[in-house]
């Protein structure tokens, strides 16, 4: 069989191995067996040295020639076998945005948070400023500047908790009050929001744990009526305008005169019912005219200046606003449970 017949063969079987490549690994192997330095075509080379010098020229010339047709053939064989790999992959990748697919779990605001959110949008519409503090709180501030004494039973480690002999988990956040008052001038229109803790049992009604919001005003000439105007509109912006608030005597140290704050029940709308015990009224807050000594301790002049405070318990309000009948619930972070506000 002549060379040239030889170039011929080996370059149609090439073709036709190339032809039937299916991935560039087969692209890789086909270049090994035909173009590497022990490939079929690289081998005629080898075998120069047998032609005939007169041909070695025409015989060179042909060997060259099929190479560069082979090399042409397998760029344009890569090439395309490249860009079905990529419209192969385009399409295993592709997401039908069409397609219906099940909803992400998607977590939702803590219904403490949302009433919260509620009350000091209500209060901050009225002008007031939130102000926060420290949890961990001076014997100073959590009761002597607010007209609790030594001897008070609130004082009780049963009550309260206590670091040492001067510090105390804070009761309640008045001593947010009593800062302010001590750092600020009048006039002052203050809400503060905040977790407390008191040493109490846990059960359905009552936490070590729970979250108050205070609310403070001092100023030339304010008066029981400013206070019930003030928690008119909380009562009306939270729970709707036919709501009526009812004040009823009672007791706190920092407030003199101190009054119970007890709602139109929003449940039945004051006809009687299962959540306000057929009474048509819902206590919810307490609330008084700032003692004058208080003032005084804070730096105030009582003859010039008068104020009031409220006290709203947070988890009372959620509770009470979305039927929830155990305050545990609020704390233990069931997913279940906190599904179902949004």
């Amino acid at each position: 069989m002549s060379m040239q017949e030889d170039i011929r063969r080996i370059r149609e079987e090439a073709a036709q191995a190339l032809a039937d490549a299916g991935s560039l690994n087969d692209l890789a192997q086909w270049r090994v067996a035909v173009l590497g330095k022990k490939g079929s075509l690289t081998g005629l080379l080898r075998g120069m040295g047998q032609v005939d010098p007169a041909l070695r020229p025409q015989v060179g010339q042909w060997i060259n020639a099929a190479r560069e047709e082979l090399e042409g053939q397998l760029a344009r064989r890569e090439d395309a076998l490249k860009r079905e790999a990529r419209a192969h992959q385009l399409m295993e990748e592709t997401i039908d945005v069409t397609e219906p697919r099940p909803l992400p779990r998607v977590g939702t605001q803590h219904p403490n948070t949302m009433v919260l959110d509620q009350v000091l949008d209500c209060f901050i519409g009225l002008g007031f400023e939130v102000v926060e503090g420290p949890q961990v709180e001076l014997d100073h501030y959590n009761f002597e500047l607010l007209n609790i004494p030594k001897n008070h039973p609130a004082r009780d480690a049963q009550d309260t908790f206590y670091v040492d002999d001067n510090v105390v988990l804070r009761t309640h956040t008045s001593p947010v009050q009593a800062r302010v008052m001590l750092s600020r001038k009048p006039p002052i229109r203050i809400v503060c929001p905040g977790r407390v803790f008191r040493a109490d049992e846990v059960d359905a009604t009552h936490s070590p744990v729970f979250h108050q919001i205070e609310g403070l005003v001092i100023d030339r000439d304010i008066t029981m009526g400013d206070l019930k105007g003030t928690l008119d509109a909380f009562a009306h912006r939270l729970y709707g305008a036919d709501i009526q608030t009812r004040f009823r005597p009672s007791f706190f140290p920092f407030t003199e005169p101190s009054a119970e704050v007890d709602l139109t029940c929003f449940n039945c709308r004051g006809t009687g019912c299962r959540v306000c015990k057929g009474t048509g009224w819902i206590e919810v807050l307490g609330s008084g005219m700032v003692n004058p000594k208080v003032l005084e301790m804070c730096g105030i002049d009582p003859t010039v200046y008068s104020g009031f405070a409220f006290g709203i318990g947070l988890e009372r309000i959620t509770m009470l606003r979305y039927g929830i009948p155990d305050m545990r619930l609020l704390f233990e972070g069931d997913e279940r449970f906190l599904r179902q506000f949004r």
